[in-house]
């Protein structure tokens, strides 16, 4: 299962972590049936993100929010954050290897383009 070198392995990166919070891969089509799981679970992950930040903006909105209601919605957002990351990042890491093109570095580290711009290129690729 492993992509080679020290680097991650080469499969997909699944939206959910083993033991000792450490990443869990699949090799395959991406047809089979962890990578169905999979897709279920990153949906999920999604919807249930974008439920959390319609409930962070109206509980921000409230003046009268307590700290414990904040620091609770903090530790929220941090879960769901990593988990659209991990979502972002197995999807990046699929696109890269169906589309070389995609991928500003083949070697797979950082392009060196700040976030924002890379935002910027990655949304225009799509169009």
């Amino acid at each position: 299962m492993s992509g080679g070198g020290n680097g991650p392995p080469s499969g997909r990166l699944l939206p959910w972590v083993g033991d000792e919070g450490k990443p869990c891969y699949v090799v395959g089509e991406g047809t089979g049936r962890v990578s169905r799981l999979a897709d279920g679970v990153e949906s999920i992950q999604l919807g249930m993100a974008g439920d959390l930040l319609e409930h962070a903006a109206a509980l921000l909105e409230e003046r009268g929010a307590s700290a414990g209601e904040l620091r609770y919605l903090a530790n929220r957002l941090t879960e769901s954050l990593t988990d659209v990351k991990r979502v972002a990042e197995s999807r990046g890491a699929r696109l890269a290897r169906t589309d070389p093109a995609r991928d500003p570095d083949p070697d797979g580290g950082s392009s060196g383009l700040p976030a924002r711009e890379a935002s910027k290129r990655a949304q225009k690729n799509l169009k």
